[in-house]
């Protein structure tokens, strides 16, 4: 299991090194090994009682008729402010360093392949990073979220609302436009960390055109057929195991 493992990593790194045009696809997994829960797993959000289910609780609907109670779980179980970008992150930052890496797309809403150094990220559900004023439009950042109490109040009056897409609420048009122009524009597409359960975000991998679809997941997923290339275990080690030594070394 271990060879066949490893034979599949060097395909991997033979497909990146004859590649010019990667984008990689993610969902929380890539931000579980910094510490983030994700959402479907055994240890994640929706195996956690609260009075009402997560989905629930991070729907629009909810959201307007009871912000407090809203703000309350995303205080504690959406905002991370302690976490670091993990493995993933950074090889996905070094391939672009690299010049072969052409956007992540990211179901993911922590910031972290930011901070990890990558510039094209396309972030299909938004960003706990940015948060707005839904009367005047002041922008205000997660801190002022973090540390305040109740429902978080614009200077104005107004309520404040993450920049986060939430059930019942539509995709950024121009971010979705983005995505699918870099997904079918790839020639080598990794698709790592996600369940490719939530929609519409799954259903980007369909605008894929070429022929080397990579999908590394933990777990079983409704694409493994699909895959050209398919690993089962760690994004991050898999990830890492792209980079020289020296990029592997490096700290964030």
């Amino acid at each position: 299991m271990e060879a066949a493992q490893d034979e599949k990593l060097r395909n991997l790194s033979q497909w990146v090194s004859e590649s010019r045009r990667i984008v990689f696809f993610g969902g929380a997994g890539v931000s579980t090994e910094s510490g983030i829960p994700d959402f479907r797993s055994q240890d994640g959000l929706y195996s956690q009682q609260w009075a009402y289910p997560p989905e629930t609780i991070l729907s629009r609907t909810f959201f307007d008729r009871k912000p407090e109670e809203f703000y309350r779980f995303y205080r504690e179980k959406m905002l991370c402010p302690e976490a670091r970008p993990g493995p993933a992150h950074v090889a996905l930052a070094k391939l672009e360093e690299r010049g072969i890496l052409a956007a992540v797309v990211t179901q993911n809403i922590d910031g972290l392949h930011q901070a990890a150094g990558s510039r094209r990220v396309l972030e299909l559900h938004g960003s706990v990073l940015r948060n707005c004023c839904m009367s005047c439009g002041k922008f205000y950042p997660m801190e002022e979220i973090l540390h305040s109490e109740g429902i978080p109040r614009c200077s104005c009056g107004g309520i404040i609302k993450p920049d986060v897409v939430l059930y019942e609420e539509t995709l950024d048009a121009d971010t979705l436009r983005q995505s699918i122009e870099a997904i079918s524009q790839a020639d080598l597409l990794i698709v790592g960390g996600t369940s490719l359960a939530v929609y519409p975000a799954a259903g980007l991998l369909q605008y894929y055109r070429g022929r080397r679809l990579a999908l590394i997941n933990k777990s079983p997923t409704p694409y493994d057929q699909k895959a050209d290339l398919l690993i089962r275990g760690s994004i991050g080690e898999a990830l890492s195991s792209l980079l020289s030594p020296g990029e592997a070394g490096h700290e964030i």
